[in-house]
């Protein structure tokens, strides 16, 4: 698949001088918030309370009647978070408080201009001050275990005549406003508003928090369900997972799954150091999503080769995808990389 086709479009490639100072500025989102699945991968109402734990932490997620606040509508607190961020660089003092267009957040989220998302904006806002979290996380200095809002208080004013909301009001939560005092934040891809699906947001965000700037990482698949926060059965995330492989539009990092359930993640700029100038980089052993029965190193040959949809015709298919999956990783074994991976294991 065609990375720009995986991807959304850049809805404001050419924007407004009045708002480039805004819409311009870097994307920064919490650590804590890259790590823990604070939201809902559904845009449907969720109103179910979630318990998550690892290691020594562990994070209560209790939605109001309005459901669970969503991976999308953690936009609004990314536009905030890289607004004080940008101020807090600048040298202007920054408050728990801020205000801003309705417009300038459509722009920055790479959202559409319509009057639906405007409304749904509104939305977005009463599900982020009804959930209510309760957490052990660790935010600067201190250790915080209570209860908090992911926002403590919301407005929105709408034009008298259009009825169109105009501006939004968000008062953050100390929990948010300390991990911005501490800049326990980290620096996201420009692309990352253009995926489309709430999974690869969350995916994106996890590769991001654990491999950074490493050459590579990995993590066991039950483990990452944990992370992401997916309710689906381990084989339909593992199919998930499978495909947004193949389609290899994640930004910064390609990701690869092998036959042990092992979810690896590859900084891109890293590989292509590495490997030749094209950047095409040996795939060690690495499943992909066919199937057929996978054996270490290749696919099984038992396929139906009278039928137009056998695995002869499958495996042409992937095969003709070799130089995307060779972008994916670079061979442990040949270029010596083994010491540089961190694995994270169930």
């Amino acid at each position: 698949m065609n990375v720009e086709n995986a991807l959304l479009p850049d809805r404001h490639p050419q924007r407004e001088l009045f708002v480039c100072d805004v819409a311009d500025a870097v994307l920064k989102a919490d650590m804590a918030g890259l790590e823990h699945p604070f939201f809902a991968l559904t845009t449907q109402k969720d109103t179910r309370v979630r318990r998550y734990e690892n290691g020594g932490n562990w994070l209560e997620v209790v939605p109001s009647v309005k459901g669970l606040a969503t991976v999308f509508d953690k936009d609004i607190l990314i536009f905030a978070t890289s607004q004080l961020m940008a101020a807090k660089k600048a040298g202007r003092p920054i408050s728990q408080e801020i205000t801003f267009a309705a417009r300038d957040l459509l722009v920055f989220a790479n959202r559409h201009f319509g009057g639906r998302n405007y409304e749904l904006l509104e939305d977005a806002l009463e599900r982020l001050a009804g959930t209510r979290v309760r957490t052990n996380i660790r935010v600067g200095q201190q250790v915080v275990e209570s209860f908090f809002g992911l926002v403590d208080a919301a407005e929105t004013v709408r034009d008298h005549k259009s009825g169109r909301v105009t501006k939004l009001y968000v008062k953050l939560s100390d929990f948010l406003f300390r991990a911005i005092q501490s800049q326990e934040v980290l620096t996201l891809a420009p692309d990352y508003f253009r995926l489309r699906k709430a999974l690869d947001r969350r995916v994106y965000e996890i590769a991001r928090k654990h491999c950074g700037n490493q050459t590579e990482w990995a993590i066991g698949l039950e483990l990452l369900q944990k992370k992401v926060g997916s309710s689906d059965t381990l084989r339909a995330f593992r199919a998930a997972i499978r495909k947004l492989v193949l389609e290899g539009h994640l930004p910064d990092y390609a990701v690869g799954i092998d036959t042990n359930d092992l979810v690896r993640f590859v900084n891109r700029r890293t590989a292509q150091k590495l490997g030749d100038k094209t950047g095409r980089i040996m795939l060690p052993r690495m499943a992909t999503t066919m199937r057929g029965r996978w054996r270490r190193g290749g696919i099984s040959t038992r396929w139906n080769p009278n039928g137009a949809a056998g695995w002869r015709t499958a495996w042409k298919k992937v095969w003709k995808r070799r130089v995307s999956l060779m972008q994916l990783f670079a061979a442990s074994a040949a270029s010596g990389l083994s010491g540089t991976a961190r694995h994270d294991r169930v």
